[in-house]
């Protein structure tokens, strides 16, 4: 049985889309969520790691080193690791829009240092042994970067180059997080063109997930870049599948698995994105193990140590069920089963 990749589970399906705001649900602690995870079982297996994003409720950005040590022990006291983290790069967190003026995207590099400070942090204590810092453009909607695709593009790579070198100066990647809310990103053309622009595959990659990518293959939010239409068969799906894959698995260093049911959603701030859905949802579009081994091709060689399943914005009754974590972990089995490798 393959013993690599890790399985993760992600933290923030507790905090995003969650808040006090009309119709939102209150966030679920770290705690919980952590509690959630480590209930979690099948045939003996169990989670072992956790993905986590690096705001509050669950984490004061400025947290002093102690305080993140103590929340290290805990983690670790509840036998996880920490993978990927999650960057506080959106306005109303610690950063702003990468594609901002001057102040709003060192705003988002004082997002990307403190990713880097908790990460060094969390290495130093033992916690965390692999994973990546991900990032956005911070830059919701796509109706202002069309005002100027291409030079809003070139914008959004100066500021990821810099990011990139605080990255390395601290021994981290970043994995920029394919997903057709945030512009420059949002289609999987636009988001090799910015990969291409930043140029930095040693320290800035892609991060894919199952849900985010299914959704640029219908062009939702870019339908020049669309490979397919609606009614496509198997073959159409397949084949286009695999053209998306080629062109962003070189540069994928992080990987999501999820289920999508071709909808969008979202909650609070977090609006108009990729609709999660649980892992046996009856209208999920996507044969979960089949397309993750599109991405897992030769993950070894890009540095992949972990992948995680994101439950983002599911109703905090279905994150509060035991059987949502039993049938997804048992779907990470598979995953690693099929694509996975001996460590």
């Amino acid at each position: 049985m393959n013993n690599a990749p890790k399985l993760h589970n992600a933290m923030w399906p507790g905090l995003v889309g969650k808040g006090d705001g009309e119709g939102q649900e209150p966030p679920i602690s770290l705690e919980r969520m952590l509690d959630l995870t480590a209930g979690a079982g099948v045939d003996g297996q169990k989670f072992e790691g956790v993905d986590y994003f690096l705001f509050l409720p669950h984490t004061d950005p400025n947290a002093t080193d102690d305080e993140l040590r103590r929340i290290a022990d805990m983690i670790a006291g509840k036998g996880f690791k920490v993978g990927s983290l999650v960057a506080p790069v959106w306005p109303g967190t610690v950063g702003d829009s990468a594609m901002g003026d001057a102040t709003a995207r060192a705003k988002f590099l004082d997002a990307v240092k403190v990713g880097c400070r908790i990460a060094g942090v969390f290495r130093a204590h033992g916690v965390r042994e692999y994973g990546c810092i991900r990032i956005d453009s911070a830059e919701f909607g796509v109706n202002h970067w069309r005002e100027d695709s291409a030079a809003n593009t070139r914008k959004i790579a100066a500021t990821f180059k810099e990011a990139a070198k605080i990255a390395a100066d601290h021994g981290e990647r970043l994995a920029a997080e394919g997903e057709i809310c945030w512009a420059g990103m949002h289609s999987w053309k636009d988001m090799l063109d910015l990969l291409e622009e930043v140029g930095m595959p040693e320290t800035l990659g892609f991060q894919a997930d199952l849900a985010h990518t299914y959704l640029y293959l219908l062009g939702y939010n870019a339908p020049e870049h669309a490979l397919l239409k609606e009614g496509y068969s198997d073959a159409e799906f397949w084949a286009a599948y695999e053209q998306m894959t080629d062109k962003l698995r070189p540069w994928t260093i992080d990987f999501h698995v999820a289920q999508n049911d071709g909808e969008v959603h979202g909650a609070g701030a977090h609006d108009k994105t990729g609709k999660h859905c649980p892992a046996d949802d009856p209208n999920g579009k996507l044969d979960i193990v089949k397309c993750a081994g599109y991405w897992l091709k030769d993950a070894p060689a890009r540095g992949i140590q972990h992948i995680c399943w994101d439950g983002c914005m599911f109703p905090n009754a279905m994150l509060e069920t035991p059987a949502t974590w039993n049938t997804i972990l048992k779907s990470m089995l598979a995953v690693r089963d099929a694509h996975g490798w001996q460590a």
